[in-house]
């Protein structure tokens, strides 16, 4: 569809999923409920994340964001952290299912709590595993392009590069590599953690990227719901740009009107 210069009606297609919003986001570090649900319903989202340790799902008494929302109009995307092996994100990942939260997961394996990156081996495992067992498996990695390769072959629906470790808010570190692991996709490809400011949003769907996760960006934001709306604006405008084609770089200066014909004075 790239420059084919018709109005935007793509929509993202994971596994059997099929969204118009292209951006996702995640529901944790919020000053309480309600600006989270104002911030979710800003931000125009149809895919929601959460952990699922951090769901009292045995207390039904507790308090939960998800009965602030109208499910009808989102799809849940339980994920796996606090997993440190294949195994934990599977059952997980079947606690989740067991729970009536949905079939697709996104799994998070962390191999280092310093800088929270992923553990590729059991990243993979784990990916193999939930797949194996019919889950729609959306896989979080680092911005390795051998690695989110191999993930993308053990069957997972969308990969998930990391634009910079999770929390930081240091922006994309590395488009060049972000950018081979989005040429070489087969399936989408969702810029998951790190990102700070809406202008990086934009920048990583100008990529190539198939869309967004974000958490920390907004949550922690001085004005949440404001925040989330400019993350809104920014990804369909990214995807708007990378659409359209941009013109190519140039090394010298072009004239915008040409020379040719001018009347001398």
């Amino acid at each position: 569809m790239r420059g084919d210069g018709k109005k935007m009606t793509d929509k993202l297609k994971i596994g059997h999923f099929e969204f118009s919003s292209r951006l996702f986001m995640g529901t944790g570090k919020y000053q309480d409920l309600e600006i989270q649900t104002k911030a979710v319903e800003a931000s125009k989202t149809e895919v929601l994340t959460f952990a699922v340790r951090r769901l009292n799902i045995d207390n039904p008494d507790a308090p939960n964001f998800l009965e602030r929302l109208d499910l009808s109009r989102y799809t849940l995307l339980p994920n796996t952290a606090g997993a440190r092996t294949a195994e934990e994100a599977v059952r997980i990942a079947r606690l989740a299912k067991a729970s009536g939260l949905m079939h697709m997961v996104k799994v998070e394996v962390i191999g280092d709590q310093k800088t929270l990156l992923p553990d590729p081996i059991e990243t993979i495992r784990a990916t193999e595993m939930l797949v194996k067992e019919g889950f729609t498996v959306l896989t979080y990695t680092s911005d390795d392009p051998i690695l989110a390769k191999r993930i993308e072959e053990a069957g997972a629906a969308a990969v998930m590069p990391g634009a910079a470790p999770i929390g930081s808010g240091l922006g994309i570190l590395n488009p060049h590599y972000l950018s081979l692991i989005i040429e070489d996709a087969k399936v989408p490809v969702i810029i998951d953690a790190g990102l700070g400011a809406p202008s990086e949003a934009c920048m990583a769907m100008e990529l190539g990227a198939d869309g967004i996760l974000l958490n920390t960006a907004v949550a922690s934001a001085d004005n949440p719901v404001l925040m989330a709306e400019a993350f809104a604006l920014a990804v369909e405008s990214g995807r708007k740009g990378y659409l359209a084609g941009r013109i190519p770089k140039k090394r010298y200066a072009s004239a915008s009107s040409p020379i040719e014909g001018m009347i001398r004075a």
